[in-house]
């Protein structure tokens, strides 16, 4: 029988001054920030453990526990051009507090001086307000409210503030969270003092993350078992690709020396650019791509990658129309672009369009609707394979070629737009609680996707795509 990963099953491994307090003890905080705090580690530039909250009632600290809070990530892909297929044990995290069953134990971090960082990713819907939640609760519901109870007692200890860094994957996330605590400070009358200490001695930083972290590779754990020698049931797959950007004083990256690590970190005093490359030329295309190739029966990204009409559909959107609009060095969105295409062939990640496909209406007006309008503004023209998926994007709301996935109340609308088919486009394009304002309006935009939309409803999307792309 294999023994399960242990300082004693491992013995020699180091130990590390609790550096961090970081809320999220899931997949992708394991393999993204605990992860860049080990290769800091490695290298001798941090010297430092996060401290784990699990910020829900169910986690994982229970199996970090058994296992010393040690687990083994595993790096599978494809990086400039290489594969890369590394394991390594994380010795990073310290511990994991259960904050509901030991909230003393959470308030405690407040006295420790050591602790500087505070990071989290409790999920898009994490950063929110709860109404009801207070000072006295043990704990309270929201994580904002969390978060304002621990720095309150920080504050009544006379101590430092902390450098905060949410990864959670919402625009302006540093600001928003900062906001809420504000928000809660006043609701719980906690005093102009601690105000001022909350915005002058703590600094809450924007964040944006992009790494793909599959998770725990179920198909494979009795292979790794055999492998690796030991059992670890807190595997944690990604992919070798990270970027993170922090929209932070320039101080931070001293602070913090993620970058001089080697690892490919930003901090930046405007991190919009990179927001835009990472949502316009990474997001824009897989929600580009997804309709399009579903028609023609493709089920994964790799899949896409794999069938040269539809590669090149995306390689010409990204070079062609997307980056051009982008306010970014051309060498750089190159380098980006090239990167994100090597990284939709990874056959080690099985990313299905089906999955991308949910909520495809709201993906697509924040992914592809700012670029195509721009395209149109600068150019005069509308861009052709952008207007083609936007096309096919409608077509496929109809319901009877790929499977849709929304909310009701935007099938409820694309329902009665369909209930008039020679006036569908001009319908759909002039609703306004679907794309936050009335399309219909852009020059050529009705007639353009109508065009494209009755070519791919009278034959198949290859057959159109072939005629639309360089062959």
């Amino acid at each position: 029988m294999t023994n399960r990963l242990s300082r004693t099953t491992q013995p020699g491994l180091p130990v590390y001054p609790e550096r961090m307090i970081q809320f999220g003890e899931g997949n992708f905080m394991r393999a993204f920030v605990d992860w860049q705090l080990q290769q800091m580690n490695n290298q001798g530039l941090f010297n430092g453990s996060a401290v784990l909250v699990q910020p829900i009632g169910q986690g994982l600290g229970g199996l970090m526990a058994e296992q010393d809070n040690l687990y083994t990530v595993l790096l599978n892909g494809i990086m400039q051009e290489q594969t890369v297929n590394s394991r390594e044990i994380i010795t990073s995290v310290s511990r994991v507090i259960n904050l509901y069953d030991d909230y003393a134990a959470y308030l405690a971090l407040a006295e420790d001086d050591g602790l500087e960082f505070i990071t989290s990713n409790t999920t898009e819907a994490g950063i929110a307000y709860s109404a009801g939640d207070s000072l006295g609760d043990t704990p309270p519901k929201s994580f904002p409210a969390k978060l304002t109870a621990l720095l309150h007692k920080r504050f009544e200890l006379g101590k430092k503030g902390f450098i905060i860094i949410p990864c959670e994957l919402i625009d302006r996330n540093g600001e928003k969270l900062l906001q809420i605590v504000q928000q809660y400070a006043a609701e719980w009358q906690l005093g102009e003092d601690f105000n001022k200490w909350l915005v002058d001695e703590n600094t809450f930083c924007c964040s944006l993350v992009d790494r793909i972290v599959p998770g725990y590779p179920r198909d494979k754990a009795a292979q790794l078992e055999e492998e690796l020698g030991y059992k670890d049931n807190l595997i944690v797959t990604a992919e070798p690709f990270l970027f993170w950007v922090i929209e932070g004083p320039a101080w931070l990256s001293e602070k913090l020396p993620l970058a001089q690590a080697g690892l490919n970190v930003v901090v930046t005093d405007d991190m919009t650019p990179y927001r835009e490359r990472k949502v316009h030329l990474l997001n824009g295309p897989h929600t580009a791509m997804v309709p399009l190739a579903m028609m023609a029966g493709l089920e994964t990204v790799e899949d896409v990658m794999n069938d040269e009409t539809f590669f090149r559909f995306v390689q010409e959107l990204m070079n062609d129309e997307l980056s051009p609009m982008l306010d970014l060095p051309a060498e750089e969105l190159s380098s980006y672009s090239a990167a994100v295409l090597e990284r939709f062939r990874n056959p080690f990640v099985r990313h299905e369009l089906a999955s991308i496909s949910l909520n495809s209406i709201s993906k697509f007006k924040s992914r592809l609707l700012p670029v195509l309008l721009r395209y149109r503004q600068e150019r005069g023209q509308l861009p052709e394979l952008m207007t083609l998926a936007f096309a096919a994007l409608l077509l496929s709301y109809r319901g009877d070629r790929v499977a849709r996935q929304d909310g009701a109340e935007v099938l409820e609308a694309f329902d009665k737009a369909w209930s008039n088919p020679d006036s569908f486009v001009k319908t759909i394009l002039a609703d306004e609680s679907l794309w936050g304002q009335d399309l219909t309006l852009v020059p050529g935009l009705v007639d353009g996707v109508a065009a494209k939309l009755q070519e791919l409803d009278r034959t198949d999307s290859r057959a159109v795509l072939q005629q639309a792309v360089h062959q």
